[in-house]
């Protein structure tokens, strides 16, 4: 009988303090959105991004050759290698 009083107790009591939670997160929003009375006003500016369908230009300049592409993938792969070995061997 007596663990029943106390589980209305503490469910009273959890109750009473969600429902204060709540009511203070509500007030948090409003209090948020005050200001000081010597704080500058920020204007509203839209966003910086483009809107969707907008593209950007096309490119001036023409697209690598394969055969270029292809000597400075090789190059780049020499250079892991090098960077692979060489980290074996600092172990």
């Amino acid at each position: 009988m007596l663990a029943l009083r106390d589980l209305q107790k503490s469910r009273l009591i959890c109750g009473a303090l969600l429902m204060a939670a709540l009511a203070l997160g509500g007030c948090s929003s409003q209090l948020a959105d005050m200001t000081p009375a010597d704080a500058q006003a920020h204007p509203r500016e839209p966003g910086s991004y483009l809107p969707v369908h907008d593209l950007p230009p096309d490119r001036d300049q023409a697209v690598m050759p394969p055969d270029q592409r292809a000597k400075i993938e090789a190059e780049l792969a020499a250079a892991r290698d090098r960077q692979a070995v060489a980290a074996k061997d600092a172990k």
